[in-house]
C-alpha cells in the first residue's frame, strides 16, 4: 500500500516530529546537539524554511517551521537527516538508520493552535523529566533556553496543551 501524500502548503506552519529508531537516543553528547542545530540553520536556509521554535530531546526532535514552497519541509528534513546521520554513524562507529521512519508533520492552521504548539514544544522538556533531573540541563537545546529562565516548580503545568488551550 503506498504512503499517504504529505500535505504541505507554502507559507503555512508545520509542526514536525522526528523520533529516534525504537525511541532510542539520537543525541549522545553536547557536540551532537550543537552540530544538529548548526545543520538545521544551514539546511533551513538552503531548503527555504523559516524555523520558529524547536526542542532537541535525547530521543526526538520537535520543530515548528514555515516552508516557503510546498516541498521545502521535505527537502529540509532530507538534507538534515543525511548530514546528521552520516556524522553520527561515522563518529560513533555505527551503521544503519538513526530515525524511526519518516518524520511526522501536521499543519498548524490558526494562531491559537500556533501559540499552543509553540508552547508545547518549548515546554516539552518539563513534561518529560523527573524531579531528579535538573530542568536547566534538559532545556538547554530549545529555543526558549536563550529567551527565558526555567519556571519555578510551582508554576509548571501538569501536561501538554491541547489544541483548545488558550495561551
Amino acid at each position: 500500500m503506498p504512503r499517504r501524500a504529505r500535505i504541505a502548503l507554502p507559507g503555512v506552519a508545520l509542526h514536525i516530529i522526528q523520533r529516534g529508531n525504537n525511541r532510542q537516543a539520537c543525541f549522545f553528547a553536547d557536540v551532537d546537539y550543537a552540530y544538529y542545530l548548526d545543520q538545521l540553520k544551514q539546511c533551513a536556509q538552503r531548503a527555504g524554511c523559516a524555523i520558529h521554535t524547536y526542542v532537541l530531546m535525547t530521543n526526538h526532535v520537535h520543530l515548528l517551521l514555515t516552508p516557503h514552497e510546498a516541498d521545502a519541509a521535505g527537502r529540509l528534513m532530507k538534507l538534515l537527516g543525511q548530514r546528521y546521520v552520516q556524522r553520527v554513524n561515522r563518529l560513533y562507529r555505527r551503521s544503519g538508520t538513526l530515525w524511526e521512519g519518516r518524520f511526522r508533520s501536521c499543519i498548524v492552521q490558526d494562531e491559537v493552535y500556533l501559540l499552543g504548539c509553540s508552547r508545547y514544544i518549548e515546554l516539552n522538556p518539563a513534561w518529560r523529566t523527573t524531579s531528579a533531573v535538573r530542568p536547566t540541563a534538559i532545556s538547554h537545546w530549545a529555543t526558549s533556553a536563550s529567551q527565558t529562565r526555567w519556571p519555578p516548580r510551582s508554576s509548571r503545568t501538569t501536561g501538554p496543551p491541547t489544541a483548545r488551550t488558550r495561551v
